[in-house]
């Protein structure tokens, strides 16, 4: 009996190490989300610039949009700031700002000192949406279709790279989509 002790501590180490060997093969960035193919959760949110004014997720509706989740605290999120705000002067698709978890002062001198790539900006500062989303941490972007429904997730930083590869043809083919929609309609 005491030998057969022994030998628990090799089986828990063979099995923690079998889990993290698995772990070396997964994509960090290839997140499953709970939301793809449903609708962006019910919100009413201030908006960043006017806490007098209110967005809710049916403002959002009727055209493909991103849905991109930010702070001034992140430093991936300044990474891919030029980057939005290249995106939003070629007029290449409607980007809701989702400030997450952040102070709206230090948002607004933000976005005033580099840009703002957004249409409008949501104001999450407990995380309530942020956590609706399911988000791990920011930037996260999600690809929204014209109905509300969230088609695509991201976790990481847009760039050139991911935007031509796997945004561009999606955010195109959902186009398609809502103009045939809107032509049979």
């Amino acid at each position: 009996m005491k030998r057969a002790l022994l030998f628990i501590p090799l089986l828990i180490f063979i099995g923690m190490a079998a889990f993290l060997y698995k772990g070396l093969f997964l994509n960090p960035k290839e997140l499953d989300s709970a939301l793809e193919g449903k609708p962006v959760p019910t919100f009413t949110l201030e908006s960043l610039e006017d806490a007098q004014v209110t967005i809710s997720n049916t403002d959002l509706e009727g055209e493909v949009y991103l849905l991109n989740v930010w702070a001034t605290w992140c430093p991936s999120c300044k990474y891919e700031h030029p980057f939005l705000n290249k995106l939003s002067r070629n007029g290449s698709i409607p980007i809701y700002g989702i400030n997450y978890r952040d102070e709206r002062g230090l948002a607004l001198r933000y976005l005033a000192g580099n840009g703002d790539p957004y249409t409008r900006n949501l104001y999450d500062p407990d995380g309530q949406l942020g956590l609706d989303l399911g988000v791990y941490g920011a930037p996260e972007t999600f690809v929204v279709d014209h109905k509300g429904v969230v088609r695509y997730r991201f976790a990481g930083v847009l760039g050139p790279q991911n935007w031509a590869e796997t945004f561009m043809p999606m955010i195109a083919e959902l186009r398609r989509e809502a103009a045939a929609a809107k032509g049979g309609a």
